[in-house]
């Protein structure tokens, strides 16, 4: 059986990844081929109760290591449980966010630096990368005045609360933004920029584009 596809969508909150991960798997299906979706943190059970102590704003005494090995330990989960059995079976999965995330967020914008994100990757995840990585990169004052606004829309209606990252200064979020520019100048091969203040249906034509360029004559899209 062929090995299905790891897509990964990649950007800071606000990015618009998550509604554009659903376009992106609707495209998909209409074609005939239905893609597991998940994301991190979060995805199975234990990486939920991962997810709400990492993103809560009362986890906010976090070291920066204990941090990045809350991140890896969500992801081990979810490569074990999820995403390794859907590519074993053929499946295509696409999942928002995975280590490039850790290496913007806890190596640019915690100070570990790339190079102990990327040790952690090869011992955690396995050599286990994306086939593709679609990194949506609007400007930062856009991408954090939607995150912020949809982050207390949330806490408002439920009650949860997923502002962490968010309530960073500024110069954090600046940190990661430059951080993800870097890998996709260093990873070109993987990595497709979607760059600027775009329309959804804009940003959704380039994603199909790229994606079906580089798997239609491979792969059932």
């Amino acid at each position: 059986m062929q090995r299905g596809l790891f897509i990964t969508l990649e950007g800071l909150d606000g990015s618009g990844k998550s509604t554009q991960l659903k376009r992106l798997a609707s495209w998909m299906e209409k074609r005939g081929s239905t893609p597991v979706i998940t994301r991190q943190p979060g995805g199975t059970p234990t990486g939920d109760r991962i997810r709400e102590l990492l993103l809560d704003s009362r986890s906010g005494s976090l070291a920066p290591r204990a941090e990045m090995a809350l991140m890896f330990a969500d992801r081990a989960q979810a490569i074990g449980e999820i995403i390794e059995p859907a590519l074993a079976a053929g499946q295509t999965v696409l999942c928002d966010r995975f280590t490039d995330s850790t290496e913007a967020y806890q190596g640019a914008g915690r100070g570990l630096g790339s190079q102990l994100v990327l040790d952690m990757h090869r011992l955690v995840c396995g050599h286990l990368q994306p086939d593709i990585t679609l990194l949506l990169l609007p400007s930062l004052e856009a991408s954090l005045k939607r995150a912020r606004r949809r982050n207390d829309r949330v806490a408002a209606q439920s009650g949860r609360d997923e502002g962490r990252f968010e309530a960073e200064e500024d110069g954090f979020h600046r940190r990661v933004w430059e951080k993800y520019r870097e890998i996709a100048d260093r990873e070109p091969d993987r990595v497709v920029l979607i760059e600027g203040d775009l329309g959804i249906d804009e940003v959704h034509e380039q994603i199909v584009e790229a994606v079906a360029m580089r798997f239609s004559e491979t792969h059932v899209l």
